[in-house]
């Protein structure tokens, strides 16, 4: 680790301060909120500026290379108004190097590439000058991504970039990078269709993907090395993780690999969406931020320690103005110049309202397809007062966001952090109101209990789509291995009626769906619980499973056929669903609803779905005729079979019946 001594030295420095005055002085430093804070390049010459108020010196240092490399010309920055450096270099910079250093009570920081580094070479340390149209692929001003007339007809699949496509089955010339994941027509075994071609086929319109923004955890230098991380460990938040790209040392490879991928993405009719964390940075004392402005860019309890709502050592300071401006260019950044169709905002809740619904307002004015959301909850407590945390609870405070239902994920599957937990396919009791209160995407409605909820007490979504309704993603175990674990007396084939059940109702739910990649086909982690850094033998994705799951994988196939072919799954209001979704019949093991009149336009005029938790058939009395939709893994899309005083559905299924 650089410069040590002088880190430790300038954090004594910060810390020894007034703890309250430390403080209030953040709050008091010059706000140049209108100040272009990016590098301004061009063929003549290229200005760079960096804002550090307390800065005594700031000194920029250019390189050949991005790693290895001495300086060859460095230039001392000129402390303009409100506390912004800046310098202009002469000539054509395009594929230079550079950093910055800050000297603060008498200490030099360590180096740096700029929090505002839209290129950078291997592992981070260092910026590049690069003219960003080189970058873009070819048609990329026609690029056409996808849109939405509501946005609960999005159905996400969430992915780690080097999970779907290195195991050595997947096919894949280019294994765990960008390029491999849009690899076309690559087989596994028996010829199954993986990469793209396994997300066409299945029918998702957006891929939600794993932390993809430069991260520390991953050595881009030892590449031949297997190495894997989730992401969470922020280091550069405006450039593209090297270590998924063919050639991390060269600063331009990530960001043409990253566009060729968004693009191919786009051309197939998907979407793609960043998971971002900004609540925290992958460093305290040595991260960017740090070296800049310290302390400024981060929350602290009274005494003057870091605040750690993120349980990651630190958490960001949403609110103060610095900050609040990197977040809303930072996205804007992504969206403009990545073409990225939305934004999963890692423990949102550490987050103030204010700052989230600046974001949602700038990003939809640029793309007003993209899709916002994020987990409603902090993992500790956090200086921020409760009022002002954007969380679950105050999604009506956040129009344009939407967050992930965790009364609906342990409704179905039991609790994530009770390994023994059950949910309602599992065989609990009493959670028929949170089965109830997912399938409206967490409204009012007049027919549930919300005092039964296990979570919630209240509505907390304006409108269904801002309830994100999932039953498993990457944290925690999967949904198979959750059931394997909780139900130990369950044989195989339960097993997988009661996966099938689970995202049945997810997928027949009002809200935005959600899916972790890997469970149309029962994704194991051998009964990990956080394999963030675990080897790749836990986290790939193994393509035998499509092979020896066929059929779960066409049941999910034909969900999600199901889901798009009948707009009464999707309805994009409150008003809607009090109106037109009616409750039948709720008990431990049974839920049913109609769905009446045409709701959202559809083209079958009442639709029956019926939820049966039990592990027997039950036999369900109907008036009128029907026609059976869907009955096990049985699909029927034209109705065939005439269905007359009473269905008898087979044991922990999903049954559909409708009238025309």
């Amino acid at each position: 680790m650089k410069h040590t001594v002088l880190i430790l030295m300038s954090f004594a420095l910060f810390n020894s301060c007034n703890p309250k005055k430390t403080i209030t002085d953040f709050n008091k430093y010059p706000k140049p909120i209108d100040e272009n804070l990016w590098i301004q390049y061009t063929k003549d010459a290229t200005l760079f500026k960096l804002w550090s108020p307390n800065a005594e010196e700031v000194i920029l240092r250019l390189y050949k290379d991005g790693h290895d490399a001495t300086v060859f010309s460095y230039y001392n920055l000129t402390k303009k108004h409100q506390g912004i450096w800046q310098t202009k270099v002469d000539g054509d910079l395009n594929g230079i190097y550079y950093t910055y250093q800050v000297k603060i009570n008498d200490s030099w920081l360590d180096e740096t590439p700029g929090i505002y580094a839209k290129a950078v070479g291997v592992n981070g340390n260092r910026a590049m000058v690069l003219d960003m149209e080189t970058t873009n692929p070819k048609a990329w001003k026609k690029d056409s991504p996808p849109t939405l007339s509501k946005y609960n007809e999005a159905i996400i699949y969430e992915l780690h970039v080097r999970d779907m496509t290195i195991h050595p089955q997947s096919g894949s010339s280019l294994p765990g990078t960008y390029l491999g994941l849009i690899e076309a027509e690559t087989k596994g075994p028996n010829r199954v269709a993986t990469g793209i071609d396994h997300l066409k086929e299945l029918g998702i319109t957006h891929v939600h993907l794993l932390p993809t923004l430069d991260h520390y955890s991953i050595d881009e230098t030892n590449l031949d090395t297997p190495q894997f991380n989730w992401g969470y460990d922020p280091n550069n938040y405006n450039t593209p993780e090297g270590s998924f790209s063919t050639d991390p040392f060269n600063a331009e490879v990530r960001i043409k690999e990253f566009k060729q991928m968004v693009k191919t993405f786009h051309d197939n009719g998907i979407g793609v969406i960043l998971d971002v964390a900004y609540n925290h940075t992958g460093k305290t004392k040595e991260s960017n931020f740090n070296q800049e402005v310290p302390g400024y860019y981060y929350r602290h309890w009274e005494d003057g320690s870091y605040s750690d709502a993120a349980a990651c050592g630190n958490e960001t300071a949403s609110e103060r103005a610095m900050m609040r401006k990197f977040m809303i260019e930072s996205v804007l950044h992504w969206t403009k110049e990545y073409h990225i169709d939305g934004f999963r905002f890692d423990l949102m809740g550490i987050h103030d309202i204010e700052t989230m619904n600046k974001i949602g307002e700038t990003v939809l004015i640029i793309n007003p397809d993209a899709l916002l959301y994020g987990e409603g909850w902090t993992a500790k407590d956090s200086p921020l007062a409760e009022e002002k945390r954007a969380l679950k609870k105050h999604m009506q405070q956040l129009p344009k966001f939407a967050a992930f239902s965790d009364d609906l994920r342990d409704g179905l599957k039991g609790s994530v952090f009770e390994d023994e937990s059950l949910g309602f396919v599992s065989g609990a009791k009493n959670t028929e109101e949170s089965i109830k209160f997912g399938i409206v995407g967490a409204i009012q409605h007049p027919q549930i209990e919300y005092e039964d909820i296990n979570y919630s007490d209240d509505p907390w979504t304006l409108e269904p789509w801002q309830s994100i309704n999932y039953v498993s993603c990457h944290d925690n175990h999967t949904l198979f291995d959750k059931l394997k674990i909780s139900r130990p007396d369950a044989t195989l084939e339960e097993l997988i009626t009661m996966d099938k059940l689970a995202n049945a109702i997810v997928l027949t739910s009002q809200g935005t769906p959600f899916l972790h990649a890997g469970s149309e086909m029962l994704r194991t982690k051998n009964g990990e619980h956080n394999s963030y850094n675990l080897p790749d033998s836990i986290n790939q994705i193994n393509w035998n499973w499509k092979n020896d799951h066929k059929e779960v994988f066409e049941y999910y196939k034909n969900l999600i056929q199901l889901r798009k072919a009948h707009s009464a799954f999707t309805m994009h209001n409150a008003l809607d669903i009090q109106k037109h979704l009616k409750f039948q019949k709720a008990n431990d093991s049974l839920v049913s609803f109609i769905l009446e009149e045409h709701a959202n336009g559809d083209t079958w005029k009442n639709i029956l779905v019926i939820y049966n938790a039990h592990n027997k058939n039950i036999n369900y009395k109907i008036d009128g005729v029907w026609q059976k939709a869907v009955s096990g893994s049985t699909f029927d899309f034209q109705g065939l079979h005439i269905l007359k005083n009473n269905i008898e559905v087979p044991p922990l299924s999903m049954y559909i019946a409708f009238q025309k």
